[in-house]
């Protein structure tokens, strides 16, 4: 057997899957192949959606079910041992795994990521289950059988159950790690959408199953956060599990989920968290603890303060740092972050389409005529105004209408039934925006009086039907509006639209809104979804703090638009506070489309010119696009690479209208102005010279029907020999028979690769 004629796979099954179960590692139990870690960036450009590539690897070896301790990467023998280490470097710190391997069947390269050394290894050599955790407890410190009793304990899973993605599996070892060490105070930060109660629910699981935590306190600010966490992550806790509520904590139970606001209050007969002494609870679980109980002041705090004692472990997204609010001062530094731009770019969060409209009023402010009056006929102070006013001290009435009729034409344009949040500035203003867009779509208003609808923290008929507008299945409400109750907690899988008509200051809140839109759901065909920016929010896409560390607010609050209330509805709306105008016109001046890209950047230039740019990254002339062009047998190869920079063809189709030229036509005219030509124009190039003539008749025929399949449906298909079982080539004669007019195998592979470089002829 000759290696170097092997393919990788051959390599996987021959040597190296033999070298693993050699070394004693279980093949059904440790050893997972093809391990899948991400799901592939979702790429939108124009209408339409792709998926980038899966990070997959090849080995991922497993001390436990939940604790990953080694990945292997497998090269065929054309390659040297350690051709692919750093690939596999790079999915072992994706997936915290120490101990890291490239293989190309002669033998292993062994990279130690907790001591930073390398060496090479025979196959026969390969380390041992036990030796790896010797190895992996000495390095890092687990000392007692109690320790690594509580590292090891399995995950919560039963048949049929989702198991905890690569990141959650992260958080969750690494919070354990941690309590394990003896560490009390412990902060998580991961993304809206990216599954913290179930993060939440393994946290506890395994504590409680090892008997580290016997009892368990879930604190959150929303009773739909609460319920939605008992319902669903939390069900497996059903039967020990309760709810405190009517001001008692029944102290049979061993995991309670609570409000803050039902334990305690502004009064000492308020604070029933007290019925109980301060040593009742083992672990503490505190979600959103970027909110008010961050506050050293805040009534919520003296909570988690009181049972001191326990573990008690933070969720949020946003973790908060300014002078007077700090919850890394309390938790200590997060032990594990997965930021929104690494949920996008794993392609386990919906990226954003992000429509920027500029009014006339916004754009230039309003400034009164003299003497102009309000709609209650009082004169109108005479400056100038800008939406820093709009519907906080001052209502254009006719720009709420504009608002109202773009989002409402947006819908006509792409589907009227699509889930829809509007945030407005407050109360009244988001009752006013649900009147403008009920006369806005009247005709299903009409049908259904929950087409549109205001869910705001006043409003019972509203916050009803929630859960209605979460439910992917239900049609109604469709279009929703809102000032902050929606802002976090309400986990809308289906919303497509997150309009914002609002100043929002605060960075936190933008990025609890923004995670209203983020969560994928691809039954309902639910990939991305559109941001529709009418107040330069998205503005914020540009600050280094987006994504980056903790936001420093100078003085404290969140801004004009912090969360600091709990995320309740602005308390201090006063209608008559505000100066109402009906007479002025308001018109949209610009619109602007900008995407999510490859560098988690807004791209705001046409889609021509950014496919253009990214091609040329790749291929910085024609010369080195034609030279890998010709060299790649598999034309995919490239179009595959070129998706993964955001290139995406069919949309380029779309916009340019070149339906019937080869991908190689598109790319070239796109990128280096070459004139396209069509796939017809091509095979009858290849016509005139007469590429054919030296072979048989039955050769020639099938040749020229290939060029018709060529013509028909492109280039990547024709080098496949399965294709002679279709028609016409059947009507010709059977597959072994044609191959065998161009003299076998070999010769039908030459005939193609030759028939494929004179499509490509530019000369």
């Amino acid at each position: 057997m000759d290696k170097h004629e092997l393919t990788e796979r051959d390599i996987c099954s021959k040597f190296i899957t033999p070298a693993i179960v050699g070394a004693g590692w279980d093949l059904h139990k440790q050893i997972r192949e093809e391990f899948q870690i991400t799901d592939g960036r979702i790429i939108v450009r124009g209408n339409l959606v792709a998926r980038g590539s899966k990070k997959r690897a090849d080995y991922v070896l497993f001390h436990k079910p939940n604790m990953p301790i080694a990945v292997i990467e497998a090269k065929d023998n054309n390659h040297s041992i350690g051709h692919g280490i750093q690939q596999a470097i790079g999915y072992g710190e994706m997936l915290k795994v120490p101990f890291v391997y490239s293989s190309n069947g002669d033998g292993f390269l062994e990279h130690d990521r907790l001591s930073g050394k390398e060496k090479q290894i025979g196959l026969d050599e390969f380390p041992s289950p036990e030796q790896l955790w010797k190895r992996y407890k000495q390095q890092n410190e687990i000392d007692t059988e109690e320790e690594e009793e509580l590292v090891t304990e399995p995950y919560y899973f039963q048949l049929g159950d989702k198991t905890p993605r690569y990141y959650q599996m992260n958080a969750v070892n690494e919070t354990i790690k941690a309590i394990a060490k003896g560490q009390n105070r412990i902060m998580l930060v991961m993304a809206t959408g990216t599954g913290k109660t179930y993060t939440a629910f393994q946290i506890i699981y395994r504590l409680w199953k090892a008997r580290k935590a016997k009892r368990i306190l879930f604190l959150a600010d929303r009773n739909i956060l609460v319920d939605q966490t008992m319902n669903q992550d939390f069900k497996p806790f059903k039967n020990v599990m309760t709810k405190i509520k009517n001001r008692k904590i029944n102290t049979s139970y061993e995991v309670y989920t609570g409000l803050y606001q039902s334990i305690t209050g502004p009064e000492e007969q308020d604070k029933i968290y007290k019925q109980v002494p301060r040593s009742f609870f083992d672990l503490i679980v505190i979600d959103e603890c970027h909110r008010g109980s961050a506050k050293d002041n805040s009534q919520w705090r003296e909570i988690i303060e009181y049972f001191s004692d326990a573990i008690q472990v933070g969720l949020t997204a946003t973790p908060k740092e300014t002078n007077d609010v700090s919850n890394i001062g309390y938790f200590g530094e997060p032990v594990y972050t997965y930021s929104l731009k690494e949920g996008i770019e794993d392609g386990f969060l919906a990226p954003y389409k992000v429509y920027r409209y500029g009014f006339d009023k916004d754009l230039m402010g309003f400034r009164p005529q003299k003497g102009q009056r309000d709609k209650e006929g009082n004169i109108i102070e005479d400056r100038i105004y800008n939406t820093l006013d709009y519907d906080r001290t001052l209502v254009l009435e006719k720009r709420t209408e504009l608002v109202a009729k773009t989002i409402s034409d947006f819908l006509k344009q792409h589907d009227r039934f699509m889930k829809t949040i509007v945030f407005c500035i407050d109360i009244e203003h988001a009752e006013r925006m649900r009147q403008a867009l009920v006369n806005e779509n009247s005709d299903l208003v009409k049908e259904d009086s929950r087409y549109v609808m205001r869910i705001t923290g006043d409003d019972n008929e509203g916050k009803a039907q929630l859960d209605n507008f979460i439910d992917p299945n239900s049609k109604y409400p469709t279009i929703v509006t809102t000032s902050k109750l929606l802002t976090t907690g309400v986990d809308a899988k289906t919303c497509k639209i997150v309009a914002i008509d609002s100043r929002i200051e605060s960075m936190i809140e933008f990025k609890q809104i923004l995670g209203r839109g983020t969560r994928i759901n691809e039954k309902h065909n639910k990939l991305y979804f559109n941001l529709l920016d009418f107040r330069d929010v998205s503005s914020k896409f540009a600050d280094p703090d987006f994504d980056g560390d903790p936001i420093p607010v100078v003085g404290g609050g969140g801004g004009k638009g912090g969360t600091g209330n709990g995320g309740g509805d602005d308390p201090g709306n006063d209608p008559k506070r505000k100066v109402f105008v009906n007479d002025v016109e308001v018109t949209l001046l610009q619109e602007r489309v900008q995407y999510y890209d490859k560098d988690g950047k807004l791209v705001t230039e046409s889609l021509r010119d950014y496919s253009k740019r990214n091609i040329k990254e790749e291929f910085a002339d024609l010369n080195d696009f034609l030279r890998r062009w010709n060299s790649e047998d598999r034309k995919e190869a490239i179009i595959e690479e070129l998706k993964e920079h955001g290139v995406l063809l069919d949309a380029l189709r779309e916009e340019t209208g070149l339906q019937d030229v080869d991908d190689f036509d598109l790319i070239c005219h796109i990128a280096y102005d070459m004139k396209p030509l069509t796939r017809q124009e091509r095979a009858e190039n290849i016509k005139k010279k007469n590429y054919f003539g030296k072979y048989s008749e039955v050769a020639q025929k099938v040749l020229d029907n290939l060029l018709i399949k060529y013509m028909d449906e492109g280039v990547y298909n024709l080098e496949d020999a399965k294709v002679l079982r279709l028609e016409p080539f059947q009507e010709i004669g059977k597959p072994k028979e044609l191959i065998q007019a161009f003299g076998g195998r070999s010769g039908w592979h030459e005939a193609v690769k030759k028939l494929k470089k004179g499509l490509y002829d530019i000369s």
